[in-house]
């Protein structure tokens, strides 16, 4: 067994039921559901709130929601969803029907009153929080597949902590990486890293003469005016967030690598000059943000691709073009492929259009499943992951890394892992039958006929 020195100085605390790496939606969603099935749960977050992407990222923005007939994302999503609704913290105009019945209908949200809400619900299942905390080693077994504990590390030091379950929600596959299972690198086992984008919220934006659709004929025309400092085409752009607020999700970080700390702190600061630049665009160019003013850069960079798990299973392109669906599934979704421009060039302006304005855009009543094995490091026996990390492709990741379906893949492993510790099942055998079960009396949304087991 692999025995770090590290591991065998510090301080041991209690032992869990299910350890979850990371507060995202993805690891929230765990620690949420698998202690309302009781088990006790700790979740380390390294920020001071949950919501990763949703919150300290600035991304505040859900999609793909709706295949045009029906709600896809349901469960614990949907139960957040509703209650920012009814809280008031979703824009001015939007109602039940937009993520009902409207084809990808999604809206912008409040982050700030998705903090609290994620808290409350913490709190109400009886998960034990530790924010600015983080997982730095881990002592397991590879060739058993067997996670025996994890060294946390926060104002207090070290601490070695053990638990019958592990998720990684990292986004980052930190811990499924410092545990020994396999791994693909974006830039070591891909040719490009996607870039990432620091998000920034805008205020006092006059919403009646804006035109969301306009922002993209702007950018052509301030790029012929020599405004830019890159010649980047690929603006996703201004978001509404609330009655005068929107977040602005542009400026990719070209050649910026997630795993890499020299690189990732460059990426912060050149973030931050291109949240000044694009806002000032916006001032120059768009109707209704004359006075428009920066009130906050993100404190989490928007990295959209760094490491995927080599899982019991890949969901690949394939998959997603044929639109298919699994008996095992534990979500269904119907978010496009979304791979941004990886440099300037007219070849990556051209495939980008194509792949996500035309060809690789699922249409009314079209969706694809998330199957069980894209959750669970091949031959792990107690380890999971949820959210960006997942097992898939390239294009595919690019389609299923947003904040709703990683809820989805967060729901099914808190799921999965208290059922393995009550039956004694191993990840990688789970009887997936029972957890659908489970998931479908928790609200998700799974439209396969009745499982058969792994």
């Amino acid at each position: 067994m692999k025995t770090r020195e590290l591991v065998r100085k510090v301080p041991v605390e209690d032992r869990y039921d299910v350890l979850v790496a990371g507060g995202g939606p993805a690891g929230t969603a765990a620690a949420i559901s698998a202690a309302r099935l009781g088990a006790r749960v700790l979740l380390v977050e390294g920020t001071g709130c949950l919501g990763g992407m949703g919150t300290s990222g600035m991304v505040a923005n859900w999609y793909a929601l709706s295949d045009g007939r029906r709600m896809l994302v349901q469960g614990l999503f949907r139960e957040v969803l509703e209650t920012m609704h009814e809280r008031g913290h979703l824009p001015p105009g939007v109602e039940p029907e937009r993520w009902h019945e409207k084809l990808h209908g999604g809206m912008g949200f409040n982050a700030e009153g998705l903090k609290p809400l994620l808290d409350e619900l913490c709190v109400q299942a009886g998960v034990e929080v530790r924010f600015v905390t983080r997982v730095i080693d881990a002592e397991a077994d590879p060739e058993t597949g067997e996670v025996e504990g994890v060294v946390i590390n926060n104002i207090e030091g070290h601490r070695f902590v053990q638990a019958g379950t592990y998720i990684d929600a990292t986004g980052d596959a930190v811990l499924a990486d410092l545990c020994g299972a396999g791994s693909r690198r974006a830039g070591r086992d891909t040719e490009h890293i996607m870039p990432p984008t620091l998000c920034s919220v805008q205020a006092n934006i006059d919403f009646a003469p804006f035109n969301f659709d306009l922002q993209q004929e702007k950018v052509h025309q301030a790029l012929a005016d020599g405004f830019f400092s890159q010649h980047d085409r690929h603006v996703p752009g201004l978001f509404r967030s609330g009655e005068s607020i929107g977040i602005l999700n542009a400026g990719h970080l070209f050649g910026t690598d997630a795993l890499d700390a020299r690189s990732l702190s460059d990426g912060y600061m050149w973030g931050r000059r291109l949240a000044v630049e694009y806002a000032e665009f916006l001032r120059r160019y768009m109707p209704g943000c004359e006075r428009m003013e920066t009130t906050a850069t993100a404190s989490l960079m928007g990295v959209r691709e760094s490491r995927r798990i080599i899982g019991e299973q890949e969901l690949t392109y394939d998959d997603f073009t044929a639109r298919r669906h699994f008996p095992d599934q534990i979500g269904v979704y119907c978010k496009a492929v979304d791979i941004h421009v990886y440099d300037t060039s007219d070849e990556q302006w051209e495939r980008y259009r194509e792949e996500y304005l035309h060809r690789d855009v699922p249409g009314v009543g079209e969706s694809y499943g998330l199957p069980y094995g894209i959750l669970v490091p091949r031959g792990w026996r107690n380890l999971w992951v949820a959210g960006r990390c997942n097992s898939s492709d390239v294009k595919v990741n690019g389609a299923i890394r947003d904040q709703p379906a990683c809820f989805l893949m967060g729901q099914a492993a808190g799921t999965a892992a208290v059922q393995s510790i009550r039956t004694g099942q191993a990840a990688n055998t789970l009887d997936t039958a029972t957890l659908i079960r489970t998931l479908r009396e928790h609200g998700a949304y799974l439209p396969q006929p009745e499982p058969a087991g792994r």
